[in-house]
């Protein structure tokens, strides 16, 4: 179970990233260079190189934490930063830290003389089973989430349960979110494991399913022309009210209590535009309601959350495109839903602390 084959790479766990060495000897590398954070340099580099018996042949990058350094400037001081370590396009480029350094750090590698080698060390919940996996790289414009990106496979990615002791509760069931989303999308039995789980201490083996179910996915479709939509369930609201939010609240939701929200609106419109049954939203309310804090989405919010939504990547032709459950384990894509269903699921979700 140490090991998952997706496209062109490895994806390995728990390995105390022992293959990482004899990657880095047979790519022949001019440079390496570990782009962090400066959290992360701070509590995971230690964890880093004690894993590599005190590996020093890299330069650190570093860069500000947080989804709002997420953006073009701070892309252009990383690339300013290699051009002055002397970075060719044989230089490989290690993405160490959560899931803004692993979209970041994965765009600046595939867009830095076209294209250098990445590796991705994902060190949250979130990074492990959503970020680093998949081949998607990406920068926010205007607080509008990953308008810029790439399509980019990594060389490696290698998920360590050890980085996970570093990570607060909150970022946890940040992470934790896009886990129970793998299960609604494809997999029942995997949901209802989770809901006997305590999100506090994952084990390794539900990491490595959730990852299996996105790698799986992403396999049959690298591109995102369609089974791969499915992975987009309750981010068409999520990332409008996760965007909201970090432009407006002093302290924003993480993304995972923006998707929490998104997945029950999202269960709503399944509900009223698909096969979702009423007793399978009731629970999917019941049980994310219960797992994440509330938060009022306030009515004159929605015109702006429309217009986010408007600009969501996944839109088609003007049309608002949604990810839709046809069942709990089942889900459907290119969904049209009308602006008054929308409406009507952000009022059922600020409902839903009610009941």
């Amino acid at each position: 179970m140490n090991k998952l084959e997706s496209a062109g790479h490895n994806i390995y766990f728990d390995t105390r990233l022992a293959p990482l060495v004899e990657i880095i000897e047979k790519g022949k590398y001019s440079n390496v260079f570990v782009f962090a954070d400066r959290n992360t340099a701070e509590l995971c580099l230690p964890v880093f190189r004690e894993m590599l018996d005190d590996f020093s042949g890299f330069d650190l990058i570093e860069t500000d934490p947080g989804e709002e350094n997420k953006n073009i400037d701070f892309c252009i001081g990383i690339w300013k930063t290699l051009l002055d370590f002397g970075a060719d396009r044989k230089c490989l480029v290690i993405n160490l830290g959560g899931g803004v350094i692993t979209d970041m750090g994965g765009f600046v590698a595939s867009t830095y003389k076209r294209g250098v080698d990445f590796i991705n060390i994902p060190t949250t919940l979130l990074s492990q089973v959503d970020a680093s996996v998949g081949g998607k790289t990406g920068i926010d414009i205007d607080n509008v989430k990953n308008m810029v990106g790439t399509f980019s496979l990594p060389q490696a990615v290698f998920i360590e349960a050890e980085f996970l002791k570093t990570v607060p509760a909150r970022e946890l069931l940040s992470g934790f979110a896009e886990m129970i989303k793998h299960g609604l999308i494809v997999d029942q039995e995997y949901y209802h494991q989770l809901k006997a789980a305590d999100y506090k201490n994952i084990t390794t083996a539900a990491i490595h399913r959730s990852v299996e179910i996105k790698n799986e996915v992403v396999t049959a479709d690298p591109q995102e022309k369609g089974l791969r939509k499915i992975l987009n369930f309750g981010h068409t609201i999520g990332h409008a009210v996760e965007s909201y939010s970090l432009s407006k609240d002093k302290k924003p939701l993480t993304h995972g209590e923006a998707i929490a929200i998104g997945m029950i609106c999202e269960a709503y419109l399944s509900h009223k535009n698909s096969t979702l049954t009423a007793e399978e939203l009731e629970e999917i309310r019941q049980y994310i309601s219960k797992v994440y804090p509330a938060y009022k989405i306030k009515e004159k919010s929605f015109a702006q959350l429309s217009v986010l939504m408007q600009s969501d990547k996944k839109n088609e032709h003007g049309n608002v495109l949604f990810s839709l459950l046809q069942s709990i384990g089942k889900c459907t894509y290119n969904c049209r839903v009308s602006e008054s269903d929308i409406v009507e699921s952000l009022e059922y979700y600020n409902l839903t602390y009610a009941k």
